[in-house]
């Protein structure tokens, strides 16, 4: 599968944050991309972070959502959107995914609220899901839960991800070698390609990456740099053998 991890500059609106995710599409597709996956709260741009993001408009975002859709079927290309959303029980940090045909196919949630997210009324997810493009199977999890929480990265790949996308946004910490080593733990624990896709922005901590099932970092984009990042993966090379070989039933104990 070829995939595309598009590093971004940080949308200054929501309308721009659609631009950008227009744009990036249409030079995946002529890149021959299967599929792209955009950093965290594309849309409308991430909260709490030092940068101006507009209101949370509903109808707007639904907008956003038809528009990538159509977008993603005339391109034939699938579409990883991490956006905000509103559901019935509240606001939540999510990833939608777009098939080539253009159809939804669901969304994962945010279930690992990072603290400093706490007062912007983020409502967390409960529960995973894998997704399936062209017959590769992957999971999501976002920004501060795939770092601090490697369970979330270990329960798709026990249920038989060969991939796990992770939009995020890190800006200027103190510790960038967690970040980015973190993403090598990810893979290497678990035998699977890890492939994380943060904002070009200044002082950027952690890079876009591409993590192969062996720990080796395939590609990397440049720091505050908006670029395409484009790489074939060959899934076969995803054995899972650490994650098959899990046992949680040595976890009771910890869990009662």
């Amino acid at each position: 599968m070829r995939i595309g991890l598009a590093q971004t500059k940080f949308p200054k609106t929501a309308t721009m944050g659609v631009n950008t995710v227009r744009e990036m599409i249409i030079q995946a597709h002529k890149q021959h991309c299967e599929l792209i996956c955009f950093p965290e709260s594309i849309i409308p741009g991430l909260r709490g972070v030092g940068y101006k993001v507009d209101k949370y408009d509903h109808h707007f975002q639904a907008g956003a959502i038809n528009e990538i859709c159509a977008l993603a079927k005339q391109a034939k290309i699938a579409v990883i959107l991490p956006m905000e959303w509103k559901d019935d029980l509240g606001y939540h940090l999510v990833a939608f995914v777009i098939n080539q045909f253009g159809e939804i196919l669901g969304y994962q949630t945010k279930n690992q609220i990072d603290p400093d997210e706490d007062s912007f009324g983020y409502v967390p997810g409960d529960g995973r899901r894998l997704f399936e493009i062209n017959n590769v199977t992957f999971g999501i999890v976002i920004c501060h839960e795939g770092i601090r929480y490697p369970e979330t990265v270990r329960w798709a790949a026990i249920q038989g991800a060969s991939i796990v996308f992770h939009p995020q946004f890190t800006g200027n910490v103190t510790n960038p070698h967690f970040f980015n080593n973190a993403m090598v733990c990810r893979s290497l624990e678990n035998n699977i390609f890890f492939a994380s896709v943060n904002y070009a922005i200044e002082n950027q901590g952690s890079c876009t990456s591409l993590i192969s099932p062996s720990g080796e970092r395939l590609i990397e984009g440049k720091s505050n740099v908006e670029e395409l990042l484009v790489y074939d993966i060959d899934t076969e090379k995803a054995t899972r053998l650490l994650a098959k070989r899990f046992k949680p039933e040595l976890l009771n104990d910890l869990m009662e």
